[in-house]
């Protein structure tokens, strides 16, 4: 590991979600360190997503729901791969089922992680850790459509394989998550079709 020396940190913003500022040097490649810089950190916390596929179907569920900051540059209502945020102190694992039967009403029958990455890692701090889920019908006993005190408004959209990997070949995927998860699950997602 390379060395990082903190300066000074302090927060800047600490509404919903935070800002922080911090003074640091890090170690450079050639061995010296760095002349201190100031660096804002988004933290939002981190998330799970998943991507989700009904045995009974054979379909892949996403997400459709209106997001605030896609909507100046883009459709505002944007579909995705099921995603929330890690509650404090819990478990990505946890969460994931969570998140799937609040946004769905899905019980998770199966889970594997298939990995943890950073979604802008050049000012923000949240980690996404995804997960390949399987849901059957029995298991759909519960509303669905996100925690309406938050606001959410979430209405599924189903769809085969090979319509998601069109979808993801035609531009239909603007979200980052979702393009990864698809990606990442399509071995799999293929053998399943």
């Amino acid at each position: 590991m390379m060395e990082v020396k903190v300066i000074a940190k302090r927060r800047v913003f600490g509404g919903f979600f935070k800002i922080d500022e911090l003074k640091l040097q890090y170690q450079k490649f050639d061995g010296d360190m760095s002349s201190p810089v100031s660096r804002l950190v988004f933290e939002r916390g981190d998330s799970v997503a998943a991507v989700l596929f009904n045995t009974d179907t054979r379909h892949l569920i996403f997400a459709s729901q209106f997001r605030a900051p896609s909507y100046e540059k883009g459709p505002g209502w944007i579909t995705e791969i099921i995603a929330g945020m890690i509650d404090p102190g819990e478990d990505p694992d946890d969460a994931i089922r969570r998140e799937v039967f609040e946004e769905t009403g899905y019980r998770v029958r199966y889970a594997r992680a298939i990995s943890m990455f950073y979604l802008s890692p050049g000012g923000c701090s949240e980690r996404i850790f995804l997960y390949y889920a399987e849901v059957d019908s029995a298991a759909h006993d519960g509303k669905g459509g996100g925690i309406e005190s938050e606001g959410e408004d979430i209405q599924l959209v189903e769809m085969s394989v090979s319509e998601a990997l069109s979808g993801l070949s035609a531009g239909r995927f603007p979200d980052a998550k979702t393009i990864i998860g698809i990606l990442s699950a399509k071995e799999r997602l293929l053998l399943n079709e």
